[in-house]
């Protein structure tokens, strides 16, 4: 009696571990990515106990699974947007910073997304929100693996509007002033210009009733839908519904509108009868842009913010929710990356892998079991501008490699949508132990020169293949992005 209760404990211990699950479905699983602009570590309540209620996401998370070290591999716009799509280190496929309205470069159709690997397998595949891989045809969504679109090309502050959201009166002043005006993109065409903060505000709600038609006109099918806000990214906006119900200010009310319509896409799974058979990921590109003060959201204490390569700027909340699959209110303390979301929607879905080489790790054993000791990802490189390499993560340890950035911490921020100053300053060499030191505070490389030396030739390893601008390096793994024709005047 004494061996099969021990053999019960034993086989209970092992479900509970593994965190059980039921019959994998029958049906290929829909996809849901909630891809964030500028959305900072802190900025949800499940998260940091933020001063604003995000009910929806509190449920997404209290059914899914939370990751506590989820990463984007560089922190800004066009970056971020090509490693999410390609699971390649953005640098790998020729992308760098934020690519400008008129931009020379855009990402090569011959890189497949996530988009175009599931559309092969019989997926529908629709967008709603910001773009910014490429400002016009041949390079818009729909030539790169999406049947339908409607969103802006690239950010919303690119447009010839100053900081109090009126146009400039000289076009000759300002950098801004000589952008070109906002288009709201319908599949290739643009159906609206956005001039006004009253349009902006308009943004979250559009996209998100874009996505919740998608989804029920797609129930009977499989289908991947990518919804990518161009909140809370300045200038920010919110619609008159939610304007002042945060009781926290205007960034407060964005967040609540953003929780919202994460409401809103739950609710139509649930509607659809298609909850349990969808994978759904909320995630953010980067950080806050801290120097906007209350336009900005938080790191939740991390050091920095968007635009460089501290935790501030590079990690980011996740949360993936796929109910009967993935534990509920489970939460994964294992390091992860948007690059890997291409192969682990391919694990599940059964699509096959990029032609091309990819940087991305499959996650689905951590998905099953956040408490394995196994993790597929123990590393990642951290660029950032035209491809400089400035920081190496294994582990629990972080090396910071000499290089320039921009800082927070020397000027007061802005205030209700005039940035501050964000100076660039050197940055030494420095090992940090993120298990004990999350803010990056204390270097501590003079008492593990042996864990120093181990990243440094992790270091060399990534300016062999990706290069590295600091070290003159070209990197032999590099792809060139897609050249871009002159726009026709």
């Amino acid at each position: 009696m004494q061996r099969i209760l021990l053999s019960v404990l034993a086989i209970a211990a092992a479900i509970l571990s593994s965190g059980f699950r039921e019959k994998p479905p029958a049906k290929k699983p829909n996809v849901v990515i909630i891809f964030m602009d500028d959305m900072g570590y802190g900025d949800l309540e499940c998260y940091a106990g933020t001063p604003w209620h995000t009910p929806n996401i509190n449920r997404l998370a209290a059914q899914g699974m939370r990751f506590t070290y989820f990463y984007v591999p560089q922190a800004v716009c066009s970056a971020s947007r090509a490693a999410l799509l390609t699971g390649c280190y953005s640098n790998r496929v020729g992308i760098h910073g934020a690519l400008m309205p008129n931009s020379p470069i855009a990402l090569d159709t011959a890189e497949q997304t996530i988009a175009e690997i599931l559309k092969a397998q019989g997926y529908h595949t629709g967008m709603a929100g910001k773009w910014h891989l490429g400002s016009r045809q041949p390079f818009l969504p729909l030539q790169q693996g999406f049947d339908e679109y409607l969103g802006l090309p690239y950010s919303n502050d690119m447009w010839p509007v100053n900081f109090d959201g009126k146009p400039y009166p000289d076009t000759s002043h300002g950098w801004r002033a000589k952008f070109p005006p906002l288009p709201l993109i319908e599949g290739n065409e643009p159906v609206q210009i956005i001039k006004t903060l009253d349009d902006q505000a308009t943004l979250t709600t559009r996209y998100t009733e874009r996505a919740c038609n998608f989804i029920r006109k797609n129930r009977d099918q499989p289908f991947f839908l990518y919804l990518a806000h161009s909140m809370p990214h300045v200038p920010i906006a919110v619609s008159g519904r939610h304007a002042g119900k945060s009781g926290d200010g205007l960034f407060g009310d964005v967040i609540t509108e953003i929780d919202w319509s994460v409401g809103q896409i739950l609710q139509t799974l649930d509607e659809t009868g298609l909850s349990k058979n969808t994978l759904v990921i909320f995630t953010s590109d980067n950080g806050p842009w801290l120097s906007y003060g209350n336009h900005a959201g938080s790191t939740g204490g991390l050091r920095e913010g968007k635009g460089t390569s501290w935790e501030g700027g590079i990690r980011v909340p996740c949360i993936m929710r796929w109910p009967g699959q993935i534990p509920a209110g489970s939460i994964c303390n294992k390091m992860a990356s948007t690059i890997d979301l291409l192969p682990t929607i391919a694990h599940f879905c059964g699509a096959d892998l990029p032609r091309r080489k990819i940087d991305g790790v499959d996650l689905h054993t951590l998905l099953f079991n956040a408490n394995t000791n196994a993790s597929p990802r123990n590393e990642l490189a951290v660029y950032y501008g035209v491809n400089s390499l400035q920081a190496i993560r294994k582990g629990p340890w972080k090396l910071v490699l000499p290089h320039r950035s921009r800082t927070y911490k020397l000027n007061l921020p802005g205030y209700d949508g005039w940035p501050g100053k964000q100076p660039d300053v050197d940055v030494p060499e420095a090992l940090y132990d993120l298990r004990h030191d999350p803010g990056e505070t204390l270097d501590v490389q003079a008492q593990f020169p042996e864990v120093v030396k181990e990243l440094r030739a992790l270091a060399e390893k990534y300016r062999q293949d990706l290069g590295d601008a600091l070290t003159h390096r070209e990197g032999t793994g590099r792809r060139p992005a897609a050249k871009v024709a002159p726009a026709a005047q």
